[in-house]
């Protein structure tokens, strides 16, 4: 049985998130060598600056995708969130393992809803999506960028002061902070960001052996879930850093999405929303996408981005 390189970032939920597919895949394959690149990607490197502001796509995956290109390593776990919606021409998403509960998760010691924070509480945050729902919630909140790590985040909810933070419900699970109180945000509150809580599986496109090797891991809901999700950003050519949020689920073999742009104060919403059979999927979340841009989401975009409308 040959040996599998898998390439990972080297925070703790990445390395427990690569961790679960190689125990996976060496459940499923007896005699499995799985071995680790540890990679440090730009967006581990800078720290001092709000994600939205360095700008770009894939700062999470790109040096991971250049070591597969480069035969470094033959497969990359990643979360799904972090992964632009197109792949570079010689990589392609192998699986996507199931998906961990994709919803955000209040961290709180005053309140267990955005909605019991008192005026002016302090919420920490550096996303743009979360930051413009909570505020379209909440206008008399103050939102305090937070980056860094989950461990690195939770520290900072206590000594900066925060009377709140938001995190992943899926990254809190997969790292068995079990005893950290929180409360998970039902989607109809907060939109979750594409991909959320799922894992993708990327690999080179000429590696049929390591396709193989990965196939059963893969979970059709899931991965019906997120092509609709990724077919929606990719219509709205947006990353991970930018006000959209994007949320299907698969009940009775029909694909359920529920999107979203908003304007960073939270005061321009635009919603939409879309069913299909898995098979359509794509098809479908591209649609919502083009219906939330002619109903204003354009615009909103034009003004994040700061250039023409798309």
């Amino acid at each position: 049985m040959p040996k599998l390189t898998i390439a990972t970032r080297g925070s703790k939920l990445a390395l427990a998130q690569a961790g679960w597919v190689a125990s996976r895949l060496k459940e499923l394959h007896p005699g499995l060598e799985v071995g680790m690149n540890i990679i440090k990607t730009t967006g581990d490197k800078i720290l001092d600056v709000p994600l939205a502001q360095v700008g770009g796509k894939g700062l999470f995956v790109k040096e991971i995708e250049d070591a597969l290109l480069a035969g470094a390593a033959d497969l990359a776990v990643h979360s799904m969130k972090d992964v632009p919606s197109e792949l570079p021409p010689d990589l392609v998403l192998g699986a996507v393992a199931q998906r961990e509960d994709p919803r955000d998760a209040l961290i709180s010691p005053t309140a267990v809803e955005i909605k019991g924070l008192p005026s002016g509480a302090r919420v920490g945050t550096s996303s743009l999506r979360r930051q413009a729902q909570i505020l379209a919630l909440r206008p008399n909140l103050e939102i305090v960028p937070l980056r860094g790590n989950v461990d690195t985040r939770l520290r900072k909810l206590e000594e900066e002061g925060l009377d709140a933070i938001i995190l992943a419900e899926a990254g809190l699970s997969r790292l068995g902070l079990d005893t950290v109180l929180r409360a998970p945000i039902p989607v109809e509150v907060m939109l979750p960001a594409v991909g959320q809580g799922a894992l993708g599986l990327e690999l080179r496109a000429n590696d049929p052996a390591t396709r193989e090797l990965i196939a059963p891991l893969n979970h059709p809901d899931t991965a019906a879930a997120v092509d609709a999700e990724r077919a929606f950003l990719a219509r709205l050519e947006g990353g991970c850093q930018v006000p959209i949020a994007g949320h299907a689920v698969v009940e009775n073999n029909i694909v359920k999405f529920s999107g979203l742009v908003a304007d960073l104060r939270g005061e321009r919403l635009v919603t939409g929303g879309g069913l299909a059979p898995p098979a359509e999927a794509a098809a479908m979340g591209a649609q919502v996408a083009q219906e939330i841009l002619d109903g204003g989401g354009r615009e909103i975009l034009a003004e994040v981005y700061g250039e023409a409308p798309l």
